[in-house]
């Protein structure tokens, strides 16, 4: 199977690292995700798409860029791959799950805060759910390792380091998972990711407090 990443931020560049699957970047390469047209003739010859590209500006007012990134885009990417037959993964977020009031599973219904970039992650979650019958969606929060600031907000997470996340995404996809799967290393407070970071503040207006998941479908299939 040949396998494609797109996009060359903290997630895809350690997919890539750890697998020498092949990468395009927006950088390097000059992919423009608005505008995919141009690059689906190069696309072709891949089996698997793995969308690692998103609008990140987490707590942005402004709803046009994360509305045009992480759904308008991906909707045209998931059409694309289905009339095609390839299999999108789509990298979603635990932000969808924002201080929902126990840590949900894939079935519950997901409740984001009030952001733009949960709506819209959502949104394409769901239009590919709908009009996709091969996908794999991982809903996961990862971090630098080392992790490399010197403050860490006192929030709760269901993350990891970028290399461990990046490890059990690459094992779903080499397992053919398909679905919804909520990916992470079990439950703590974001501090123990950073160990050496001493300062624990309290989360800026609107951060999620607690997107914790329940990961039990994860570790039952990875186990199987």
């Amino acid at each position: 199977m040949k396998i494609l990443i797109l996009g060359d931020g903290l997630l895809g560049t350690e997919l890539a690292n750890q697998t020498n699957w092949d990468l395009i970047s927006r950088t390097t390469h000059g992919l423009d995700f608005n505008d995919l047209t141009p690059w689906f003739q190069y696309l072709v010859k891949y089996d698997i798409i793995v969308n690692c590209i998103a609008h990140t500006d987490s707590y942005s007012s402004n709803p046009i860029p994360h509305y045009n990134i992480n759904y308008k885009s991906v909707s045209r990417l998931s059409d694309w791959c289905s009339e095609y037959g390839k299999k999108l993964v789509h990298i979603s977020t635990e932000f969808v799950y924002a201080n929902n009031p126990t840590p949900p599973s894939e079935d519950d219904l997901p409740f984001p805060d009030n952001t733009w970039y949960a709506y819209t992650k959502l949104l394409a979650d769901e239009y590919i759910k709908l009009n996709n019958k091969n996908y794999l969606i991982c809903r996961e929060l990862h971090k630098p390792n080392p992790f490399i600031y010197d403050k860490v907000w006192k929030v709760q997470t269901s993350g990891d380091t970028v290399d461990k996340i990046a490890g059990l995404i690459i094992q779903l996809i080499n397992k053919n998972a398909s679905g919804v799967f909520n990916v992470g290393t079990g439950d703590k407070w974001l501090k123990e990711i950073a160990p050496k970071t001493s300062k624990v503040i309290p989360p800026p207006f609107k951060t999620p407090f607690d997107t914790r998941m329940d990961l039990t479908k994860l570790n039952r299939f990875l186990n199987e």
